[in-house]
């Protein structure tokens, strides 16, 4: 029963500003770490895995796979996109836990 001008004020614009750059920064990070990881690696991890990495599940992982098979039909990287995908999730929630331990 919340009415438009008590929810679109500037609070809750920058919440969901800030939750945009947060989107944008994991995916952009996930995908960097994974060309990381490949400079030291024998056997090559995909860099489009760590687009998973974000918290949005399943979405992600299926946004994932989605290019991975249009980029080549032989690709099916969902298991590994899920299990990124699960890691994002739990790391999200102790990220969360440990923010609302520092300021309670």
């Amino acid at each position: 029963k919340m009415t438009a001008e008590q929810f679109w004020n500037v609070q809750t614009l920058m919440i969901i500003a800030f939750g945009l750059v947060a989107f944008i920064m994991d995916t952009i990070g996930g995908v960097l770490f994974a060309k990381f990881l490949n400079l030291f690696r024998k056997e090559k991890i995909n860099p489009m895995i760590g687009a998973a990495g974000i918290s949005a599940f399943p979405m992600s992982a299926r946004v994932v796979q989605k290019l991975a098979s249009e980029a080549d039909k032989q690709n099916f990287v969902l298991n590994y996109s899920i299990g990124a995908n699960v890691s994002g999730q739990i790391a999200s929630v102790i990220a969360g836990g440990l923010i609302l331990s520092y300021f309670l």
